[in-house]
């Protein structure tokens, strides 16, 4: 049985507002705990005009309360704003929320430009200098294994429960999967950013991986961009969509994602036309059958013991569709009762 999951940039699309897309990404998480995904992770991203979730934290614990069964988690925190002890115990009150349902995953990306970072952090932005180190005093934290000479030691973290959040690490390298194997956590490769040598990536992941106090043995995601339709010609005229958001992003335009009707109507030029061709490998768009036989293909490469499915579409009620159809073409419907 192929677990499936949900990854969630919050989008606005050109012509609705926040609230929408703050609304849209509820009405997602309960139509996914329903059908029977795996998992619901929220991405962290700040300063973009596209995708309207700077704080997942928060998400998480509204969506925890209208969902019954799906995990929720981050995908992920960006760890290099914060302080390890904070966010360990922000997790932990979801965890004490939502017992047996939290994951959090980290990253060490911005989430925005650099301008941004610096805003968000203060002025004190480490760009991911640190970040090894802040992951490892995440686990020592959720795990009562700090050094002696770490000034959290003997801090109580509170809540104090029984239960611990999932720790996940997220990269689309192959820095992140090596630190992820020698701390002994699991592994969620974002193929959407990087749609080349992830297969080496993991294989790394898996050979190196230590056991540890969060994970007995390599567990790992493989996050795919994923667009499914009921028709070729509705698969292509939501690509059209996708294809005018990855020019503007080449481009540098803060923008929102663009509507359907936007993308049907844009013309290209012979550079733009590149910018798309560069960037087709990081999606998979098509029909049901298509789309599945892409995802088979990709979990056998990967030997992914997971596949994390983000979908921004140019149609809220499109977004929905594609889980709809991917939900029946994977059969999930037995996960409700896991």
């Amino acid at each position: 049985m192929t677990l499936l999951s949900v990854l969630d940039q919050t989008p606005v699309i050109a012509g609705h507002s926040v609230a929408d897309a703050i609304a849209a990404t509820v009405e997602l998480a309960q139509l996914a705990d329903d059908l029977g995904y795996t998992r619901y992770w929220c991405a962290e991203h700040h300063g973009l005009r596209g995708v309207s979730n700077p704080c997942p934290e928060v998400m998480l614990a509204r969506l925890g309360s209208v969902t019954k069964r799906i995990r929720i988690g981050s995908g992920g925190i960006m760890l290099p704003y914060y302080s390890p002890f904070k966010v360990a115990e922000q997790f932990m009150m979801l965890e004490a929320l939502f017992p047996n349902r939290v994951d959090l995953g980290v990253g060490r990306a911005p989430g925005g430009d650099m301008r941004t970072a610096q805003a968000v952090a203060a002025g004190a932005y480490n760009r991911g200098e640190l970040f090894p180190q802040q992951v490892a005093e995440l686990l020592g934290l959720m795990h009562g294994t700090l050094p002696d000479d770490h000034l959290a030691q003997g801090v109580l973290l509170q809540p104090q429960i029984e239960t611990r959040p999932q720790l996940w690490m997220l990269g689309s390298s192959e820095f992140g999967g090596l630190l992820a194997a020698q701390l002994g956590i699991r592994f969620s490769f974002a193929h959407f950013i990087n749609a080349h040598f992830g297969k080496q990536v993991a294989l790394a992941y898996r050979e190196r991986f230590q056991p540890g106090n969060e994970a007995a043995q390599p567990y790992l995601a493989t996050a795919v961009f994923v667009i499914c339709a009921d028709t070729e010609q509705e698969a292509a005229d939501l690509e059209k969509a996708v294809d005018l958001r990855r020019v503007q992003m080449a481009y540098g335009l803060n923008e929102p994602i663009p509507s359907i009707e936007q993308g049907i109507a844009q013309e290209y030029g012979e550079r733009e036309q590149l910018v798309i061709d560069r960037e087709k490998p990081r999606s998979i768009i098509g029909t049901p059958e298509r789309v599945t036989e892409r995802l088979t293909e990709l979990q056998q490469q990967f030997q992914a013991d997971e596949l994390m499915v983000l979908t921004v579409a140019g149609s809220y009620r499109a977004r929905l569709r594609s889980y709809e159809l991917l939900a029946d073409a994977f059969q999930l419907g037995s996960n409700k009762a896991a």
